[in-house]
């Protein structure tokens, strides 16, 4: 079965993680992804520990499902392949400076001249605008965007998320943008240019923070582990470890302590409303500790779980992928055959009808250059 993207062709000249991870989502539904990368290839590539049989797992992890093609844009032959590359395709995705495609050819106007359709797909730091010349990397803007400001304990320094979180969103707002575009173009035959920036990402996924000072006018700051609007809503330590408890309303909050052997505290008015509960948190939380020491975390998982109130332990990443197995997500496939198979995270993404698909694993520096060339010089 053909994946839901099937037949639409896409010119990736992107690098590092925003564009490409969302190049990785769009090949596994389906599209024709062509990797464009410097004789050097990827950053990504030379970024390591941890490796797999060599290959950074980085790159890996961002990149199954393509071709790779190495053009030096400064030489006129391959500046010429990657032009006619732009005029075949449906798709152009690039996450270069602003302007820093134009003097190949290969900037929008340029290449909407020779394909009117094109959905041409721009993703920045901070804009075309007067943050234009900023470079754009994630860790500056967890910073610039205030996000770290609201990242660890509240009498310690701000801390990074430990992912590169705005640059994933970044790469999932991509995807929405070009689909949106595309479907655009099949209602109008008109193309597009899509643009994408990292702090806008940030402000928008920053969602209750960015509203509470948008409209509200209070500007947030670090509470730990603690939610600004919601209690119990964060760690508390049982018998071994933390659990994160998350009754984030009165029916959950009374199930809660329905479970712990306390329900009185439910109809105590210090605690009867989330306001109340938040008001007094200094005062509950006590009370709903001194009962969850009496278990291990799992224990109170799985009782808690069971009666309806979310809560889950603190895991590592090993901890996560077991629980997702346990939850039959199968959270770890296969990408390719033989010796080139690498075990990849799954799409998050499941279709009824147009299954996504595994068939490429992530492509050695310029694998497919010699067949992408004869492609493109075909008439």
């Amino acid at each position: 079965m053909k994946g839901p993207l099937d037949g639409v062709l896409v010119a990736d000249f992107s690098r590092i993680l925003a564009g490409p991870y969302a190049t990785m989502l769009m090949a596994d539904m389906g599209a024709e992804v062509i990797k464009v990368e410097g004789p050097r290839g990827d950053d990504t590539r030379t970024w390591m520990p941890p490796v797999r049989d060599g290959v950074s797992t980085y790159y890996l992890g961002i990149n199954r499902g393509k071709r790779s093609i190495a053009l030096d844009l400064r030489q006129d032959e391959d500046a010429r392949a990657a032009r006619e590359l732009a005029r075949r395709a449906d798709v152009l995705i690039e996450n270069f400076r602003p302007g820093g495609l134009d003097r190949f050819g290969l900037g929008y106007d340029d290449v909407r001249q020779a394909n009117p359709g094109i959905v041409y797909a721009s993703i920045t730091g901070f804009g075309t605008g007067a943050g234009r010349d900023v470079p754009g990397y994630d860790l500056m803007v967890q910073a610039i965007s205030g996000l770290m400001s609201l990242t660890g304990d509240p009498d310690g320094p701000p801390y990074r998320a430990g992912i590169s979180v705005f640059d994933v969103m970044a790469g999932n707002h991509a995807v929405i943008g070009i689909l949106a575009a595309l479907r655009h173009r099949e209602a109008t035959g008109h193309g597009q240019r899509v643009e994408v920036n990292l702090l806008s990402s940030a402000l928008t996924g920053l969602v209750n923070h960015s509203s509470a000072y948008a409209a509200g006018g209070v500007v947030p700051y670090r509470m730990g582990n603690a939610h600004p609007s919601v209690f119990p809503y964060e760690p508390l330590p049982t018998k071994d470890t933390d659990l994160i408890v998350s009754a984030a309303n009165d029916g959950q909050f009374r199930k809660l302590c329905g479970v712990l052997g306390i329900p009185d505290v439910a109809d105590e008015p210090r605690f009867v409303t989330n306001a109340d509960r938040t008001a007094n948190r200094e005062e509950l939380r006590p009370l709903l500790v001194a009962r969850l020491r009496t278990r291990t975390a799992v224990e109170w998982f799985d009782l808690l779980v069971a009666a309806g109130v979310p809560c889950g332990p603190i895991n590592t990443i090993d901890g996560g992928f077991a629980m997702a197995e346990r939850f039959e997500l199968d959270p770890i496939v296969t990408v390719g055959e033989g010796d080139r198979a690498v075990p990849t995270t799954r799409h998050p993404i499941r279709f009824s009808q147009t299954p996504v698909s595994y068939a490429l694993p992530p492509p050695e520096l310029d694998e497919h250059g010699d067949e992408i060339r004869k492609w493109l010089n075909d008439a």
